[in-house]
């Protein structure tokens, strides 16, 4: 959120007993606490517009529009506010929900979504986003990395946000290794990365290393377990380079 929209957003709830200098510094502190969570989380908010539905005595509803981003992802929440006073004592529960979310077309991130959704859970949604996108930002850094450094043999059917690269070698005409690598979130927002190999292999390079083919996708995941993502990817891709 930009230091105008900020400054606005502050000053429109002060009480107006502060100085303009006590507004200055608080208004520096918070804009300085921002910064770090952004750089922490990677969520970054571009625009926030507020609309007060409803408000009685001890009653005020409020509908919120919030845009951001999140490494490469962007997302739109809309949500409603409900606040109740009490004597002293202010509440507040978000009474609706809405998500639009980048890679909304992914199963689990719609599933995820819609969770989201029905238990109104923002702090869920925004740790949960987090992760995921932190994920999705190094995949796509990955690949286009091992697309900088072999671009003889890395493709990106895709492109740099792709789930998949192809291996090949110009050697072997047919012969193709395609790395899969999905990100899977479930339905509490727990993110794990899933990868596997799938093979095609022409038919005369079938039958000289049937064995070697075969085995090819359990050696990558134990090569992942053992090395991790870049050197597994890496140790595999020199392997297909060496292949004649």
């Amino acid at each position: 959120m930009g230091r105008k929209s900020f400054q606005r957003e502050f000053q429109g709830g002060s009480k107006g007993h502060e100085s303009p200098s006590d507004l200055k510094a608080q208004l520096e502190n918070l804009e300085t606490d921002l910064s770090f969570l952004m750089k922490f989380t990677g969520i970054q908010f571009t625009s926030h517009s507020k609309k007060t539905v409803e408000q009685t005595r001890n009653r005020t509803v409020r509908k919120h529009r919030l845009s951001g981003n999140c490494h490469s992802l962007s997302f739109q929440l809309e949500f409603q506010l409900l606040e109740m006073q009490k004597k002293e004592n202010v509440s507040a529960v978000i009474t609706d929900l809405s998500i639009i979310m980048e890679s909304g077309e992914d199963s689990d991130v719609s599933k995820f979504v819609s969770s989201t959704e029905e238990h109104r859970n923002l702090l869920t949604f925004f740790r949960s986003l987090s992760s995921y996108a932190e994920w999705y930002e190094h995949r796509r850094c990955t690949f286009l990395h091992f697309k900088g450094k072999y671009p003889d043999i890395v493709t990106l059917p895709e492109g740099q946000l792709g789930d998949y690269i192809i291996l090949r070698n110009p050697k072997i005409s047919g012969f193709e290794l395609m790395i899969i690598w999905k990100i899977h979130i479930d339905e509490e927002g727990r993110t794990t990365p899933v990868l596997d190999l799938l093979t095609k292999v022409p038919e005369q390079v079938l039958e000289q290393k049937m064995a070697t083919t075969e085995t090819a996708p359990a050696r990558f995941r134990s090569m992942l377990l053992l090395f991790g993502i870049e050197a597994a990817v890496e140790n595999l891709i020199k392997v297909v380079g060496l292949e004649k």
